[in-house]
């Protein structure tokens, strides 16, 4: 039976430049993210569950937060071609994360809540809507099904090297 390990990474975007997502350069893509008790700073570790240092930033918190802020990215930019201002997001996401016994694990789902702030209540359905497209258009959430390939570098010492040049 697999456990369980749960994740949860605030996304806070910070690039309020006084008039929202009132055109596309109009706002900044600074953001912050965070987890309950970590350093400001992108300091990584492995999860304590897995013997690392529970000060530092995790790649499962990092995962959780790659996948809230492409999302915040692609709703600002969205809402900002529709002509809707938002003045506040926020989001709140969760990742849950399944182990086996032979220590193998992936991500079983991942949770995002974002909470917006805009300034016409008269756009708040068509607002909304465009969550569905930012989910659509978010590069990680598109790359998190796909299979992940790997292209590693193998490098010999130079005497290595240099033995297998002569040959």
């Amino acid at each position: 039976m697999p456990h369980e390990h749960n994740f949860r990474v605030s996304t806070v975007w910070t690039g309020n430049r006084g008039s929202g997502t009132s055109n596309y350069r109009a706002y900044a893509r600074d953001h912050e993210i965070s987890a309950e008790g970590k350093s400001a700073l992108v300091l990584c570790s492995s999860d304590p569950t897995f013997r690392g240092d529970p000060s530092r930033y995790n790649p499962e918190e990092l995962l959780v937060g790659s996948l809230s802020a492409c999302h915040m990215l692609w709703f600002l930019h969205l809402c900002s071609d529709a002509g809707i201002v938002v003045t506040e997001y926020r989001d709140d996401a969760a990742g849950t994360m399944a182990t086996h016994a032979d220590g193998a694990g992936e991500f079983t789902k991942v949770v995002l809540k974002p909470h917006a702030v805009i300034s016409d209540p008269s756009r708040i359905e068509e607002a909304t809507a465009l969550h569905t497209r930012a989910h659509e258009m978010c590069f990680i959430a598109r790359s998190v099904n796909f299979p992940v390939e790997h292209q590693p570098v193998v490098v010999a010492s130079s005497a290595s090297a240099s033995s297998h040049a002569q040959r």
